[in-house]
């Protein structure tokens, strides 16, 4: 099975992310495929690498970059979300990329499924 997974919420205000990042974890402990995952509307603030968390803390960026290199996922931000933000090729984490909505379409036709994080 695979799960494509949308990410709507920031990582630091909001539960959504840890959650959806949780959530892929365990779907590829389980041995399912997660592809791909999206980060719209206050999602895109994920991608930032100029977060910098105490040491105590989680670095989300670090942690989905951390993911998607050891498991192949695509990580996209959406590039209307992304501008109305700020965020810019140039402040991406690693192993993310600006794209379109089109990819979010994309998931909901090839995937088995798509989840859902945050309002």
């Amino acid at each position: 099975m695979q799960f494509g997974i949308l990410v709507n919420e920031g990582p630091y205000s909001h539960q959504a992310s840890d959650s959806a990042y949780l959530f892929a974890r365990a779907a590829i402990e389980k041995g399912y495929k997660v592809p791909r995952v999206f980060f719209y509307h206050d999602g895109v603030y994920n991608a930032s690498r100029l977060a910098t968390p105490p040491q105590d803390d989680r670095n989300v960026s670090a942690r989905w970059s951390k993911l998607a290199a050891d498991h192949g996922i695509d990580l996209v931000v959406c590039v209307a979300a992304a501008q109305r933000r700020g965020i810019t090729d140039g402040v991406l984490g690693d192993n993310f990329r600006i794209s379109g909505l089109g990819q979010l379409v994309e998931m909901g036709i090839q995937y088995d499924r798509l989840v859902t994080f945050g309002d």
